[in-house]
């Protein structure tokens, strides 16, 4: 089935924007989502968000309101090298 090329075009901006919001606001790789940088930090930190990372906390919480473990199911593991932070 071939996708509509204006929804996917929509898809491509959004995830743009995400991932250019976590190199700007959260010091991260700019080819990684937020989403997925949150569930490093959360694995790294024993399934948790450290209290000190006031944004990302709200995010998450966010997150996890619309999408149970969302964070953790949206790693990429091959992604996020390139970050400042974590």
């Amino acid at each position: 089935m071939k996708r509509n090329p204006l929804l996917q075009y929509a898809w491509n901006v959004l995830i743009g924007i995400d991932q250019l919001a976590n190199a700007v606001f959260f010091f991260g790789d700019p080819d990684e989502t937020i989403s997925s940088h949150i569930g490093k930090v959360k694995r790294r930190h024993g399934g948790k968000v450290p209290r000190y990372r006031v944004v990302m906390l709200v995010f998450d919480w966010l997150l996890e309101l619309v999408d149970p473990n969302h964070s953790i199911d949206s790693i990429e593991e091959d992604e996020g090298k390139d970050g400042l932070l974590d």
